[in-house]
């Protein structure tokens, strides 16, 4: 009587060691927690996560501490660049990086991401755009896409009224300071190997000295879009994309 063959397995993907293994806070669908990943998979690859130090804003993603382990400051609503810099002027051989939502970089935030983008602050930002306020209860961020309803434009937001939605890649990479620049989305299997590179990149340009680097993620917001996460995931294919389009909107060190 022969014996069943021995089953061999290998294990191909797993949880980076420095991302906390416990549930998380976020909405089903939120795609908070994809992009944590892509984080916390860099810094294990680079090295760096004994000498980072993260600055975590005020939004959804506030309890970033509770899933990146390592050394965190929570910074006041829209002043994590300022923060970011003060820690990377006195601690310059960490690695420092500032993850912020739209409401919070683009609205109250936003002559602070300027100022320290501009300045060439040898810092990461991490800038998830998903169109809304998300912790607040959903009102129209200045991200908010022409036509948007949110709770503050129930009917739409109107370009007349409104003006149109803010696209901080494109508006960041045109300063002198900006070393990188990309919008990345996590919607699907190859924009999310995209997004890591982007990462990367950015991971790049402060460990090389080269200056401020800024990667702008399209994300879903399924709560407050009052959609499914399936139908959200959709959404930023069909409206998002075509509206924020993809891409590397500044890589000076490549340009020279």
């Amino acid at each position: 009587m022969s014996s069943m063959p021995e089953i061999k397995e290998e294990l191909v993907f797993d949880r980076p060691g420095v991302l906390a293994d416990k549930p998380t806070h976020y909405c089903p669908g939120c795609q908070h927690g994809v992009i944590h990943r892509i984080v916390a998979e860099c810094l294990e690859e680079f090295g760096l996560v004994e000498k980072t130090i993260a600055i975590s804003s005020i939004g959804c993603s506030v309890f970033l501490y509770n899933y990146l382990m390592v050394d965190t400051v929570e910074a006041p609503h829209g002043r994590a660049p300022a923060e970011a810099t003060g820690v990377k002027r006195a601690r310059p051989e960490a690695f420092v990086f500032a993850y912020q939502g739209d409401g919070d970089l683009a609205s109250i935030g936003l002559a602070e991401i300027m100022h320290a983008a501009n300045r060439g602050e040898k810092l990461t930002i991490i800038f998830v755009n998903n169109t809304v306020y998300g912790m607040t209860g959903g009102q129209m961020a200045p991200t908010t896409m022409i036509g948007q309803k949110t709770t503050t434009c129930p009917a739409g937001r109107c370009a007349e009224r409104e003006g149109g939605p803010m696209r901080m890649a494109e508006i960041i990479a045109g300063l002198d300071g900006v070393a990188y620049s990309a919008r990345v989305a996590v919607n699907s299997i190859k924009n999310l190997a995209q997004a890591k590179r982007a990462v990367r990149r950015a991971f790049e340009m402060q460990l090389h000295g080269d200056g401020f680097g800024f990667v702008e993620f399209l994300a879903t917001c399924p709560t407050n879009w009052r959609m499914t996460p399936v139908a959200a995931n959709e959404r930023v294919a069909k409206e998002m994309i075509p509206g924020f389009p993809l891409g590397v909107y500044k890589d000076a060190a490549k340009e020279d």
